[in-house]
Order: structure tokens, then C-alpha cells, then sequence
């Protein structure tokens, strides 16, 4: 059948009656997929699709291995076969691999009875002028992008006579992407027959470590058995090897029950929330996914297709899906529905709080949805944005919150404005910078070239939907990647002539389970440390902020090389490689929304430069494979995405319509003047219980005593109900008694702010940061500056958090490490507190209690007589240390000491000061 009379045909079914369509479509397909199984016809490869690794008849596929190594979340994939053609007559045999379609393919190799093909990636004009000039005969490779999820499939094919051997190798490259907590690596193997020396080898190396990693049972369940896992903190080794007898579909069976996707799923170890920065062969890659974080409120107007081309198992799908969803919703949540086909409606005109009413009202509607009718798209948006600015404008939704639209349709519009651009321009003048539009297009008939650069362009994303029995599980999957926002306005800087070519480095949200990356290159320095600074929000753009961060991220540039020189299955390229990688597929995207021509020519001629200089095969360039001498040579060109189904000839528009139209209590007083405890030190030897310093500075000496408590008790140390501050310090004990007792130390200190509720708990593990709705947590491991309200937190990595309150005061937190086999100290805390803290009168606590001492302790002697509040206090002088200095072995502080827990220069007994909560505020004594 020639293009010509496809054409005609194409147009006389558009001609038909609407009872007549969907015969002449079933005609349709019957003929095109039986015209390409005509291998014989040159467009065979672009038509037909692999159901086999290797095709041929009477042939020994004499091997088939799959080699994949992951350094840092970047993969390189080998797939290798070996095949005789044990035929007495010649014949074709074709190899096909499927891969990922966020991949790039980097090279392809064949070796025909000992004539080696070499491939090599160019740009796509100057492959096919080269290719003119020295065809292959009997040979053949392309690229075929399927309408299937995620995949796409790299076919050659080479004819051959009897007994001959052919070897295969292709090359693969792609950037793991983290979703809903973990990455996951995807194989598909389908060898169509047994194979002798089948084998599938995954290397993973994490140089941060590795928390999990999973083989699911993708390939199916009588194959879980044969999958090996050997792990160890960094790295790990998966393989899967079936013998000949395993790899049957039944024990006399001659077919091969391997058939499907191999999977992976791995997660790394973060050790603090400032991310992870690896520099190697002269490029950096920053990865940022903070946990332990709230969740932001949502606010989201889900706007729905119901046209009458959603008639069916896409309505039925999409029905299904949006009932799981709603039930997502909290009633900190904000939202509304909008469907629509050649009218628009609201199932409630603003957006109400996602109770379980308001969710139960709103399934019923979606549930009595029919599809008919045309598809007004813009209208729909419109409308979907105007209900969200209006609820900004009148203050009805949280400032913190993010604002989003999810657009689910299956085609172009046909009602109202159908023009693809000036919608797209309609959106972006009415959509605001805190605004996000993510689209989901269900099927093929949707133009997603479209739906992908109006959600690109408004801070969103896009995704197919493939209309098959899972589709709800896919919206739902979808769903699940954005209903956890936890950060706003995020950007990875670093200091100025450190690093060049840098990629996208600011990112308008940051979602629970996923990950940020940003990639570039080093400048020579004399330094060996490069530095990142990230910085956060969780607030609008025009509210007052209430949750902002900096984290400081320190990485040296020396040591992940040698590091990696060590690995046997590492892949030293990965940074470079992912620069490139990250680098061409934002230029990609950018490409696709350059307003003019001359901008899209340039961006087009960096992708070709990059693409070359990397060898990735990408829509502008191509794979040209060729023989010793270039005598022979084989092209194989990267696809575009198919928008609509398999006649490309057909007018979308126009057909869209005919399927629309068918389907139809008060603390003791002290007096602001006589606090003289203005700097306390609570340091902790490594063989000694809680002791306090106070420095006295009208008589310029230092104080000590020590807390006799017990582990768990929570001691008050400051209680100021003027000022709304307090501050509490709870009490472990050693592993061990040492010497007939068992020493404490403090574990963990809180910090209150009650005026804002802001509390921060700082132990040995972490810093917790809560406002009573949401909760932050962060570790030692970074250097971060946090501000919540009126309260700055500021951690340096593994030293000391510092707390200050509305510029008025200031606690500081040490973090003492011990060794870990010591078989007696543990990890502890210090605190110190500020010598110009701003009280209340009202203050009181373990520091607040001292207002009166004697003149006249002679500092020469060793022992002496101390007068506090007209008790005369037994003293003897000693040394004390003081770690602010030296975290390590401390400063020696000679002070006076007093003995019994401090009785006597305390008001009351110790006991006195226990309190029940971290966030406790001290009882009146």
C-alpha cells in the first residue's frame, strides 16, 4: 500500500457516517499491522514492534547478558547477545532491545563473522549524509518509539548466510529519578527463546551508603527465588541466572517463560537535610531530598475532560481514580472540581476545606459525571485559575500553602479557543508565580507536546496516561508524586568562581519522596573543598515568612575519584556524564518553549555540540554505525513522540469531533537588677553528672555545682513567663556505674517560645523544630540556619546549635561525641547560655535564683565561707571545664564549688526544679 492510497483511505473514512468509523478504524489497523510484518518493506522497522530480543528462524541465541552499573544514582546498561544462524539457509536476524525512554543510547557495536560495526553518535544531518554515501545491504538499525509506557525499542538487523555468527552490544545511559522514596531501575527482557548463558549483573554504588534495596516480582513470581543480593554499606550486587531448566515455560516446554520488566528499587543514606554533594572527574552533582519535614497544606482544583471521547473505560478509570484521591485530602486541604466539554462546570464554584462532607459531596458528583459533547480547554482553565486567585485575594487559604491545578483530558480542544498557542499564552498572562498546572493525558489522541509545554511553562509538570486496565492506578501514582509538598522556593548556590556551566539550580517546589539535582562543573582552585549553600521556604511569595532555611553542604573534590578508582564495578564517568545528561534534557525542554526561531536554533545547536561531545543519541542527533573502512554503514535516529495513534495522516482535530458528537501560674519575682546569672555553662566532663558554671561579673567569679538527679528527669533551667521562654534539660545516664555510681549527663534540651508555640529539641541524634501543626527535623550532620517566627536556628555541622529568640536571647547547644565502644560515657550536651540575655523580671529556673553573695571569698584560698542570701555556704576552689572553646578536652575554669546539688545558692532544693514536660514552664516555689 503506498502513502498515497493510506491518504485517501484516511479521508474517506473521515466522510463516513458515525456508525461507519469505528469498522473502517478496526480496517484500518488490521491492514497497517499486517503491513508491517512485511519485512520486506524498507518502513517495516518504523511499523513493527519487538516481541522478541532476538528474531530469526532456526538460530542459537548462544548468549544474552545484561550488565547495568549505578554510580550515584546514574546508570550505564550493556546488553550483549551472541547468535548463530544455524539455518542451512541464509536469513535475517534481528536484535531488539526496549529501554527506558528517558534514556540515552551512547553506543551500539556488531560483530558479523568477524567484521566489526562500530557505532558512533552525530549530529542527525550529517549521519544521514554519510549514510547515503556507503548503505549497507542486507543490514538495517533504528530506533521506534511504541505506544507503551516508559519504553522504546533500539532494532537492527542483519542478513546473513548459514553458520554465521553475530554479536550485539548496546549502550545505554540514564539519571535515576527518586519517586515516592526510592529509585527504581528498570530492565526488559524478552529473549524470546532459551537461552544457555543467560545472566543479568546490577552493580549499585553509593558512596553516601545504601538504606534499601528491593528485587519486586516484576518478572514474575516463580523467578523470586533465582534473584541474588549481595549487600554491603555502599554497594550492592544483584543477579539474576537462570539455568535452561528454569528459564522454561513448563518443564517440557521449548519456549521461554522470561518475559517482561527485571526491577530494582534502591533508596540511599542521607545524614542531614542539607543533601549530598559529590565532586568527581572535574564536575559536581548536588542531590537535595529533605525528610522529616511537614507536609505544606494543598489547595487544588482538579479540572476533568467529560467530553464524549471519555466515554468508557477512560471515564470509568479516571472516576475510579479521583475517588482514592479525594480520600487523600485533608481538612487542612483546600479544593474543588471543574469538568468540562463544550461547557464549563463547578461542582462548587470557590474552594472548601476537604472534610469528609465536602469529599462525600464530591464523589457523588464525580461519580454521576456522563461524557458527551465537545472539549473546551481554555475556558476550563480559566475559570480553574480565577478560583484560586480569588481565594488568595480574599485570605481564605493558608499563606503557606501551594496552590496547584491537575488538568486530566485525552485530546485537543474543539470548542471555544482550539488555538494550542494562544491558550497557552491565555494561561501563562493569568497564572501567578505561586500557581502550578500539572497535565495528565490520557491516551494518544492528546496533543502532549502541548500538555508538557503548558505545564513546563506554569512551574508544573506533564504525563502520559496510558488507557489500559491500570490507568486509575496511574493517575493515582501520579497524584501520590505531588500531594506532599514540603518546600517552596529552593536555591542551590555556590560561592562565586567556584563552579561554572551550572544547571537548574532554582525550583519552585520540593515534594515528599522525590529529589532535586543539580549538576556543573568545578573551576580550578587551590581549595579541595567545594561548598553549596541551599535555601528554602515554606511560605508564599506575598505572606511574611514563616519557615526559611539556608543549609551548607561542604564536599571534598579529591576524594570520591580515588574513591571510585577502588570500585571493580563502578562507572568513573557518571558526573560528567550526568552533567550532560541533566544539561540536554532542560535544553530539550527549553527548546520546545523558545519564542522565536533564532532562540530555537541556538538551543538547538548547544544540544547537537553536547550531544556529539557526550555521544547521546537524542531527537537531534543520530546513531551511525559503521563498518573497518566505512565501507558499510547503518542509521538508527531517535524518534520524536508519537502525539496521536498510528495514522498520522488522520486530522486529529476533525476525527476528535466526530468521536465528541457520537458519544454524547506565676513564677517567684526576682528583680531584673540583681541577676547575676546572666552566663551559665551546664558542661559535662565525660566522668562527671550535669555541673553548672555561673560566671558572676560584679564580682568577676566563676560558681559550680552539680545536679545529683536521676536519668529521665527533666531539669528546669530557665523559666521566664514574662518573655514566654523556657528552657528544660532532660537527663540520661551512662551505660554503667563507675565507681559505685552511675553518672548523668544531659540528652536532650528544649527550647520554648510560647508567644509564636515554637519549640526546638535538640538531642545527640538530631534538632527538631515544631510549631504545633508541623514538624521539622534536621541532623548534625550539615550546616543549616533555620528561622521559624521570631526564632533563629542555627546548626554547625557536628558542633553546636544555636537558638535566639527575637534578637533577645540566646542558647547554645554543644554536641559531645564519645567513642562508641567506651563501656561506659555516651553522647551528650552542653548548653550556654548568652551574657546579655534579655529576661523578664519574672525569670526563675536553675539560673534565675542566685541574687545575693558576700563580698570578701578570698580567691587564693583553696576553701571558704560563701554568703548567698544569708546562708553561709561551705566553698572549696577546684577546676571545672568549659567546652566552648576546645569541644574536644575543654578549658580549664577554676570556681568556687558548691556541694549538696548546689544547697543553699539555689532557692529550695534541686527537686524543686523537675519538671514533667520539655516544654514545661517552672511552678512557683
Amino acid at each position: 500500500m503506498t502513502d498515497g492510497l493510506l491518504t485517501l483511505f484516511l479521508l474517506i473514512l473521515l466522510n463516513l457516517p458515525f456508525w461507519s468509523v469505528f469498522l473502517c478504524l478496526y480496517i484500518c489497523l488490521y491492514i497497517i499491522s499486517n503491513y508491517a510484518l512485511d519485512t520486506h518493506h524498507p518502513s517495516s522497522l518504523i511499523l513493527s514492534l519487538a516481541a522478541q530480543a532476538i528474531r530469526g528462524e532456526d538460530i542459537t541465541v548462544k548468549s544474552y547478558k545484561v550488565e547495568s552499573r549505578i554510580t550515584s544514582r546514574f546508570a550505564h546498561t550493556t546488553v550483549r547477545s551472541s547468535v548463530v544462524n544455524s539455518g542451512s539457509k541464509a536469513q535475517s536476524i534481528g536484535f531488539n532491545v526496549q529501554i527506558p525512554k528517558r534514556a540515552f543510547i551512547t553506543n551500539f557495536t556488531m560483530n558479523v563473522n568477524g567484521i566489526t560495526f562500530v557505532g558512533s553518535v552525530k549530529e542527525k544531518t550529517v549521519a544521514r549524509n554519510l549514510y547515503a554515501q556507503a548503505r549497507s545491504r542486507g543490514k538495517a538499525a533504528a530506533i521506534v518509539r511504541a505506544n507503551s509506557q516508559d519504553m522504546e525499542t533500539f532494532k537492527t538487523e542483519v542478513h546473513v548466510p548459514p553458520g554465521s555468527h553475530i554479536e550485539f552490544e548496546l549502550h545505554y545511559q540514564e539519571m535515576m529519578h527518586r519517586r515516592l522514596g526510592f529509585y527504581e531501575h528498570s530492565l526488559y527482557l524478552q529473549p524470546g527463546r532459551l537461552v544457555p548463558q543467560f545472566q543479568v549483573d546490577v552493580y549499585i554504588f553509593e558512596p553516601k551508603g545504601i538504606t534499601m534495596v528491593q528485587t519486586p516480582s516484576t518478572l514474575g513470581e516463580q523467578f523470586a527465588e533465582m534473584i541474588s543480593l549481595t549487600q554491603s554499606k555502599d554497594k550492592a550486587h544483584i543477579v539474576f541466572k537462570p539455568n535452561l531448566q528454569q528459564q522454561r515455560k513448563c518443564d517440557n516446554c521449548t519456549g521461554s517463560a522470561i518475559d517482561g520488566v527485571f526491577t530494582v528499587t534502591y533508596d540511599v543514606n542521607r545524614d542531614s537535610n542539607a543533601g549530598e554533594l559529590q565532586v568527581s572527574d572535574g564536575h559536581f552533582v548536588q542531590f537535595f531530598a529533605p525528610s522529616n519535614l511537614s507536609p505544606l497544606p494543598k489547595n487544588i482544583v482538579f479540572v476533568i475532560d467529560v467530553s464524549g471521547s471519555m466515554w468508557g473505560v477512560k471515564m470509568k478509570q479516571t472516576v475510579e481514580a479521583m475517588q482514592a484521591i479525594l480520600d487523600d485530602l485533608t481538612i487542612d486541604d483546600h479544593f474543588s472540581i471543574i469538568d468540562f466539554n463544550h461547557n464549563v462546570r463547578c461542582w462548587n464554584e470557590e474552594l472548601v476545606p476537604g472534610s469528609s462532607i465536602q469529599i462525600a459531596d464530591a464523589k457523588k458528583y464525580i461519580q454521576n459525571i456522563k461524557p458527551n459533547g465537545g472539549t473546551n480547554i481554555n475556558e476550563a482553565l480559566m475559570r480553574a485559575i480565577q478560583m484560586l486567585l480569588r481565594a488568595s485575594n480574599q485570605g481564605l487559604i493558608d499563606p503557606r500553602s501551594v496552590s496547584m491545578i491537575i488538568l486530566v483530558s485525552d485530546g485537543d480542544p474543539t470548542v471555544g479557543e482550539i488555538k494550542l498557542s494562544t491558550i497557552q499564552k491565555n494561561v501563562k498572562r493569568v497564572m501567578r508565580e505561586e500557581f502550578s498546572l500539572f497535565s495528565l493525558g490520557i491516551g494518544f489522541d492528546v496533543d502532549y507536546d502541548f500538555l508538557e509545554r503548558i505545564a513546563m511553562e506554569n512551574r508544573g509538570m506533564a504525563q502520559r496516561i496510558y488507557a489500559n486496565h491500570d490507568a486509575a492506578e496511574q493517575l493515582r501514582m501520579f497524584y501520590s508524586q505531588v500531594s506532599s509538598p514540603l518546600l517552596r522556593r529552593i536555591t542551590i548556590q555556590f560561592p562565586e568562581d567556584s563552579v561554572s556551566d551550572v544547571t537548574q539550580n532554582r525550583f519552585d517546589k520540593y515534594f515528599s519522596g522525590s529529589e532535586l539535582v543539580v549538576a556543573g562543573k568545578v573551576l580550578p582552585s587551590d581549595s579541595n573543598t567545594l561548598t553549596s549553600f541551599t535555601t528554602a521556604s515554606a511560605v508564599s511569595i506575598f505572606n511574611t515568612s514563616r519557615l526559611d532555611m539556608t543549609l551548607e553542604t561542604e564536599a571534598d573534590t579529591t576524594e570520591l575519584d580515588t574513591e571510585l578508582a577502588k570500585q571493580q564495578h563502578s562507572f568513573t564517568g557518571f558526573a560528567r556524564q550526568m552533567w550532560a545528561y541533566i544539561t540536554i534534557k532542560q535544553l530539550l525542554s527549553e527548546r520546545s518553549l523558545a519564542p522565536t526561531a533564532v532562540k530555537k536554533r541556538k538551543i538547538t545547536q548547544r544540544i547537537m555540540s553536547l550531544a556529539v561531545e557526550h555521544q547521546f543519541v537524542t531527537p537531534l542527533t543520530a546513531l551511525l554505525v559503521e563498518s573497518e573502512g566505512a565501507t558499510e554503514r547503518l542509521l538508527a535516529d531517535s524518534p520524536r513522540d508519537p502525539k496521536h495513534g498510528c495514522c498520522s495522516g488522520c486530522r486529529r482535530r476533525t476525527r476528535r469531533r466526530l468521536i465528541d458528537q457520537w458519544s454524547g501560674s506565676s513564677p517567684r519575682c526576682l528583680p531584673a537588677s540583681t541577676m547575676v546569672c546572666n552566663k551559665l555553662s551546664v558542661s559535662h566532663p565525660v566522668d562527671n553528672d550535669p555541673h553548672f558554671i555561673i560566671h558572676l561579673p560584679r564580682s568577676n567569679m566563676d560558681v559550680c555545682f552539680n545536679i545529683d538527679s536521676k536519668p529521665g528527669h527533666i531539669l528546669n533551667l530557665v523559666s521566664d513567663s514574662g518573655t514566654g521562654v523556657v528552657v528544660n534539660g532532660q537527663l540520661i545516664g551512662s551505660k554503667q556505674m563507675h565507681k559505685n555510681k552511675l553518672n548523668t549527663y544531659f540528652g536532650t534540651i528544649s527550647v520554648y517560645y510560647q508567644p509564636d508555640g515554637v519549640s526546638v529539641t535538640a538531642s545527640t541524634v538530631g534538632i527538631a523544630v515544631t510549631d504545633g501543626r508541623n514538624n521539622h527535623s534536621f541532623t548534625w550532620g550539615a550546616t543549616s540556619e533555620i528561622t521559624q517566627d521570631g526564632v533563629r536556628i542555627s546548626i554547625v555541622k557536628n558542633s553546636h546549635v544555636s537558638i535566639t529568640i527575637n534578637n533577645d536571647i540566646q542558647v547554645m547547644v554543644l554536641l559531645h561525641r564519645v567513642w562508641k565502644k567506651n563501656p561506659v560515657s555516651v553522647d551528650f550536651l552542653g548548653i550556654y547560655i548568652a551574657n546579655d540575655n534579655r529576661y523578664s523580671p519574672l525569670v526563675h529556673g536553675l539560673i534565675g535564683t542566685v541574687n545575693d553573695i558576700h563580698e570578701g571569698v578570698d580567691p587564693l584560698k583553696k576553701e571558704a565561707i560563701m554568703e548567698v542570701k544569708g546562708n553561709r555556704l561551705h566553698v572549696t576552689r577546684g577546676w571545672q571545664k568549659d567546652y566552648r572553646q576546645d569541644k574536644k578536652r575543654g578549658s580549664n575554669v577554676y570556681c568556687w564549688f558548691v556541694h549538696n546539688s548546689g544547697k543553699g545558692f539555689i532557692d529550695g532544693h534541686y527537686t524543686d526544679y523537675i519538671v514533667p514536660e520539655l516544654n514545661s514552664f517552672l511552678q512557683t516555689l
